[in-house]
């Protein structure tokens, strides 16, 4: 699924894992069902990844009810993050970046921003709705992918919505990214970590409780977690199959997008 030449340079990346990562794959096998198909081509990328590094497995035993997903977990520990779709596209860098910060490889933040996440008490699921087209998702996902390395508290989930067109038509989501925290819109367009930890001092559902610090956190303009380990991937015509039928229309860091059907 992915070319020579990044399939060398994301071995390299590879070698910085330290603890054990396992994917963990929720996948359709209904014969003839479209979800099974795109769980084929997910189990083949995860299949390829393992390939990459000795500390890669792929299990096929996922119990998520989106299919096809899969979990990046780190072995013997709550630590993980959580794909909805095949992320490659512009989301390849965060799936790669995923890898790297779940099997070890700390997320560059700093020691102000990392305090105030682990901090974090109570219970943040996030979903965060992207398109594989969407230039300004990356950032939001990276961001919120590297809170949920940082602290077990935080749990979340990136979903291509063009496989999950009937939850897109439900939550109303008109433009990516967009950010639900514990099932309630949080956010929409693109924010740095510092801005999104910095929207936690204000209200949020309740059973999303933050400690109090003794100060807030400022947002800034830039975010070490949104950056590119490796340039973007040329996907085979199946992997481009989950990008949206037009190219989005970019605004105030918003994509509006229409995702093609996938029936």
């Amino acid at each position: 699924m992915l070319d020579t030449r990044l399939a060398a340079q994301l071995r390299t990346h590879l070698d910085k894992l330290v603890h054990p990562v396992e994917l963990i794959a929720s996948i359709d096998d209904t014969p003839g069902a479209p979800a099974a198909r795109k769980s084929n081509e997910l189990l083949e990328l995860l299949d390829e990844l393992a390939t990459m590094s000795s500390l890669i497995t792929v299990r096929r035993d996922g119990t998520d009810s989106r299919r096809p997903s899969f979990r990046i977990a780190r072995t013997g520990s709550p630590i993980g993050v959580d794909f909805a779709g095949i992320p490659l596209g512009h989301e390849f860098t965060s799936l790669v970046l995923a890898l790297l910060q779940v099997g070890g490889h700390p997320p560059k933040v700093t020691d102000e921003v990392a305090a105030q996440v682990r901090a974090l008490d109570g219970e943040y699921v996030f979903e965060t709705f992207f398109s594989l087209s969407c230039q300004n998702c990356p950032d939001v996902v990276q961001a919120l992918n590297a809170m949920s390395v940082l602290n077990p508290a935080v749990r979340h989930v990136a979903i291509d919505g063009a496989l999950f067109q009937a939850e897109v038509d439900e939550r109303q989501v008109m433009a990516v990214p967009s950010v639900f925290l514990n099932g309630q819109p949080f956010a929409q367009g693109r924010m740095t970590l510092e801005q999104i930890v910095a929207k936690l001092d204000t209200p949020v559902p309740p059973s999303a409780r933050r400690r109090r610090s003794t100060r807030r956190i400022r947002s800034t303009s830039s975010s070490s977690a949104a950056a590119r380990p490796v340039p973007q991937p040329r996907c085979t015509p199946p992997a481009r199959a989950s990008a949206p039928a037009s190219p989005p229309i970019v605004s105030a860091g918003r994509c509006s997008t229409r995702w093609a059907s996938r029936t």
